[in-house]
């Protein structure tokens, strides 16, 4: 009898949570939202999307060429701007910008959405300069663009969709990456609780593995190399050749597990702008789903030994 009762309002729960969600913001074609990172992955497909929907698609770029392609794949109603998130100058012109062609309606949405992953390798082979290249970009320069659009935001009773990652609910490599969307996570949770008053929703988006440039096994190698080559001799020796070379063939296999299916984010990313009730958390991918997420609630001791069986044995 309890069995079918909970059953029963776990029904009601999801078709009442269906419902709620399938419901529209209106008058979406008014609507301007600034995306960052728009050169490739997640940030062009969204670009793309959001414009074939009729919404007024503000696409940053780092460069001329990522913004030129974009432009001749969409309608003339996107356009680009070049943005730098390590740069506060850039940021700042990037903020005149958007502030020019929004007016007194405001900037709908934000889509906090640049990033990068190298360097990366095991903590030991890095340097505080290391940390610093990936923490601007996935962190520091989120939290500025953030905070010099928020007025824009605000002015529109708006979203802001930061593109975090499962990597910011469990951490099981070195490097700036799972720190920053750790921070991510973190930054997400006290704006959501600030803004709330102000009419102003943040949701965060957790891919898990895609295949985009940030995950392109060509160019970690290539990372791991580099710093491998820089590396004390008596480092060397302590993790041995026998190290990097099993590190460098489970890249390979990981690569095998890449999604291809970008849609699976940028779905996520379109619903927390367009509809009236977005989710605090979008979970992308099965592995996120599935395994890193559920993983993340385990006692850290299981997670350890479970995590830990990926690691190659050092010298």
């Amino acid at each position: 009898m309890w069995l079918y009762l909970v059953a029963v309002l776990a029904g009601l729960y999801l078709l009442r949570r269906w419902h709620r969600e399938r419901q529209l913001v209106p008058r979406l074609s008014e609507k301007y939202v600034l995306i960052t990172g728009c050169d490739s992955g997640f940030g062009n497909l969204l670009a793309r999307q959001l414009d074939a929907r009729g919404l007024r698609v503000l696409a940053a770029c780092l460069t001329e060429a990522g913004a030129a392609q974009l432009r001749a794949a969409a309608s003339p109603r996107l356009q680009t701007v070049l943005l730098d998130v390590t740069s506060s100058q850039s940021i700042a012109a990037a903020t005149a910008w958007v502030r020019e062609r929004v007016g007194d309606q405001g900037l709908w949405g934000l889509v906090n959405n640049a990033g990068t992953a190298i360097p990366t390798a095991p903590n030991e082979w890095l340097t505080k300069d290391d940390f610093v290249k990936v923490l601007d970009v996935n962190l520091v320069g989120l939290i500025e663009v953030t905070l010099s659009l928020l007025p824009l935001v605000r002015q529109a009773q708006g979203r802001v969709v930061n593109v975090a990652s499962v990597m910011g609910r469990i951490s099981f490599f070195g490097g700036g990456y799972c720190i920053s969307k750790f921070g991510v996570e973190a930054f997400s949770d006290s704006l959501r609780i600030e803004m709330r008053s102000f009419g102003v929703k943040v949701s965060t988006i957790e891919p898990g593995y895609f295949r985009t440039m940030i995950t392109n096994v060509e160019n970690l190698e290539k990372n791991f190399l580099s710093i491998w080559g820089k590396l004390p001799e008596e480092t060397k020796a302590s993790y041995g050749e026998n190290y990097l070379k099993e590190f460098l063939v489970s890249l390979r296999k990981m690569e095998k597990k890449y999604n291809s299916n970008l849609t699976l984010v940028t779905d996520c990313m379109e619903h927390a702008l367009t509809s009236r009730f977005p989710r605090t958390r979008y979970s992308a991918g099965w592995d996120a789903k599935l395994f890193y997420i559920p993983l993340s609630y385990l006692p850290s001791a299981l997670t350890d030994v479970i995590l830990a069986g990926s690691y190659p044995k050092p010298a």
